[in-house]
């Protein structure tokens, strides 16, 4: 069986992927073709303990049963921070790549293949619409994080919460914004946003430090909490105003 190499991972999270991907085999059998990692696990970024597992089952076809027999094996698998894997074919893939392409750009530059086939070799991503995914990217990302606001009664702890989720939901829209820049994705997120700040002349604090909560390298109090969240959302604000008004993060 083939082994999850050079992660930079916890030895118990690369147990953890053999033995997924052990089970995983037997589960669904012939109709498994690849088990690809991607995400945190391959950047360098992975921080065990907040970090999820990024997966994505390259499959011959699915039906019903098979989903169903998966989502049993999901519910153990979720509480080892495993989330629900991306399920496709062949078929799926080369469909789709036009319609997701930021998703997809991601996943072919930093992948690993822990078993079988990389369906991503060969495969042609069409970059016509990366400029339109990223706007309703960004505008998406806003409009999510006030009804989850909302959602979580505007607690503290909920706030602490969904900033760092809209935060990963924002990075591969910044690094978007560097393709139609022209400039190399960047998957270290301090470098990234740097970056960002540099081309588009603006500064965005409050990414940073939503940045530096994920990381648990801050922990605001009470007080600070809807700072925070006013300084995340006025930096969101203001890169889809930026945008909008100049096309890419190059023009300034």
């Amino acid at each position: 069986m083939t082994q999850p190499a050079a992660l930079d991972v916890p030895p118990e999270t690369q147990e953890l992927l053999t033995k997924y991907v052990k089970e995983t085999r037997t589960l669904l059998g012939s109709t498994l073709e690849g088990i690809l990692l991607y995400g945190s696990a391959v950047r360098g970024e992975f921080l065990p303990g907040r970090s999820n597992l990024n997966l994505l089952l390259l499959l011959v076809s699915y039906d019903r049963e098979t989903l169903k027999r998966y989502a049993k094996a999901q519910r153990r698998w979720s509480r080892e921070q495993i989330v629900v894997p991306l399920m496709l074919t062949q078929a799926d893939l080369q469909a789709s790549a036009t319609l997701f392409p930021l998703e997809y750009l991601e996943i072919q530059e930093q992948h690993r293949v822990l078993w079988g086939r990389d369906p991503f070799i060969g495969l042609h991503i069409d970059r016509t619409h990366v400029r339109v995914q990223v706007q309703q990217g960004l505008a998406g990302n806003l409009l999510r994080l006030r009804q989850r606001f909302v959602e979580g009664g505007g607690t503290e702890e909920a706030t602490t919460l969904l900033l760092p989720l809209s935060l990963t939901a924002l990075l591969p829209c910044l690094r978007g914004l560097q393709r139609l820049a022209g400039h190399p994705p960047l998957y270290y997120s301090e470098a990234l946003l740097a970056d960002i700040e540099k081309t588009t002349g603006l500064s965005f604090p409050g990414f940073t430090d939503v940045l530096n909560l994920k990381r648990g390298l801050i922990s605001p109090g009470p007080v600070e909490v809807p700072r925070l969240f006013e300084r995340y959302v006025g930096n969101l604000e203001l890169l889809i105003q930026h945008v909008g008004t100049k096309g890419s993060a190059s023009a300034s």
